[in-house]
């Protein structure tokens, strides 16, 4: 029996924000108060963000990350990999940025400090993007990677026990690669599920629609563009591998689901850990207070409560 689900609902009371996640989000409203995300080519939105400009923080990159490169249906894939001596488990995880403006270096400070905490070996993909390489490309890179990975791990990195996550488009990418791995090779490799501030309904939940145009991150423009990218060849946002909020969940490895109160997206995680728990896994919904659009990636208590959160599922999922 998996226990029982529930969330702390108290967690949207305005009152309960930390101070510190008040004081970031009004740092990237100032910021970003004149700034037109679509204002310029994609390939200089990628740069801008890899140089710090926009929301963001510029990421700071691991000198002990290596590349190992794998062949997938299309061609090449990168994977990015950050591990201890000896693992305790290994994090396959799936960058976020829309399906279209991220990398798998941007995440390495989380990687190192999960490697380091968790006794994670850190593997990210990175995957191609679009609109260049529109739907299936994204999916069909992840699912190869995670195939590989799946029968790799033991020889590579001395355990099979892998959790797989990732932040807004790469927890979307997580749950569709865990359906297509059960679904079309009949696998389910992973002992855990970290998702956070996913989308999983590309139709937009409530949430997602009503937001608005507050730059906290993500507005509702953002995310119906980043979409519009992904889909640019079509696709059916009824169909689970598309929008998996729509996917039979059962025999779903347990998840941690994290999301701040004033993600855009906060409605994706309410749904899909309800539905996750519903079809009988195990979920765990953890809200914060005041937290923005992968808030995690900004310094703030939420932060260090979220990654230690995260760390202890990590540990607690690959235990004997």
């Amino acid at each position: 029996m998996t226990e029982p689900f529930s969330f702390d609902a108290g967690a949207f009371d305005p009152a309960r924000a930390p101070a510190d996640a008040l004081a970031v989000n009004a740092a990237i409203l100032k910021a970003l108060e004149h700034w037109d995300l679509w204002g310029q080519p994609l390939p200089v939105m990628r740069q801008l963000r890899r140089e710090g400009k926009g929301a963001f923080p510029a990421p700071v990159f691991s000198p002990r990350a290596r590349t190992m490169t794998i062949e997938g249906r299309h061609g090449p894939i990168d994977l990015r990999i950050i591990a201890p001596d000896s693992p305790k488990g290994v994090y396959l995880h799936i960058h976020g940025g829309g399906w279209a403006v991220g990398a798998a270096d941007f995440h390495d400070a989380w990687l190192e400090r999960h490697a380091d905490r968790a006794g994670m070996a850190c593997v990210s993909v990175e995957y191609r993007l679009a609109p260049e390489y529109p739907y299936p490309i994204g999916p069909d890179d992840c699912e190869d990677a995670a195939l590989w990975l799946a029968g790799k791990a033991q020889e590579l990195f001395g355990t099979d026990r892998i959790v797989i996550g990732g932040e807004s488009a790469g927890a979307h990418l997580a749950v569709v690669t865990m359906l297509r791995l059960r679904d079309r090779h009949g696998l389910s490799p992973f002992r855990g599920a970290n998702l956070n501030a996913g989308c999983y309904d590309l139709a937009l939940t409530p949430s997602a629609r009503n937001f608005g145009q507050t730059k906290l991150v993500l507005t509702t423009r953002d995310i119906t563009m980043f979409v519009r990218h992904f889909l640019v060849h079509g696709g059916d946002r009824a169909d689970p591998d598309v929008s998996p909020i729509h996917a039979d969940l059962k025999g779903m490895p347990p998840a941690l689901f994290s999301v701040g109160t004033l993600d855009a997206l906060v409605d994706d995680s309410l749904f899909m850990a309800s539905r996750w728990a519903a079809s009988g896994n195990a979920a765990t919904l953890d809200l914060y207070p005041g937290g923005c659009h992968v808030f995690a990636g900004f310094p703030g208590s939420n932060t260090d409560r979220c990654l230690g959160r995260i760390d202890a599922f990590m540990q607690r999922v690959t235990a004997d």
